[in-house]
């Protein structure tokens, strides 16, 4: 498969030498830049998924009638996170 680039980017000089500072060992600019834009198209693919999630319950409590209240999955979020840390 052949390759591609992306367009250059313009940057402030700061913005450079900030980005350049937090290089690790052995890592250049340009796959700083590879990996952040990777991380970023899989961030908002996960969020696109669990925006498409909320809208289908959303339709589904409609369809059904049938809703939880915010008390409710208050309640059993903090009893998961109770349970994620040691806690009863």
């Amino acid at each position: 498969m052949k390759t591609a680039t992306f367009p250059p980017l313009r940057v402030t000089p700061e913005f450079r030498e900030a980005a350049e500072a937090v290089l690790q060992e052995g890592e250049s600019l340009s796959s700083f830049c590879e990996e952040s834009i990777r991380q970023n198209i899989a961030r908002r693919r996960l969020q696109g998924e669990f925006i498409a999630r909320g809208l289908a319950s959303r339709d589904q409590a409609r369809d059904t009638g049938r809703y939880v209240g915010a008390d409710a999955v208050v309640e059993r979020l903090e009893k998961m996170l109770a349970t994620a840390k040691g806690g009863k």
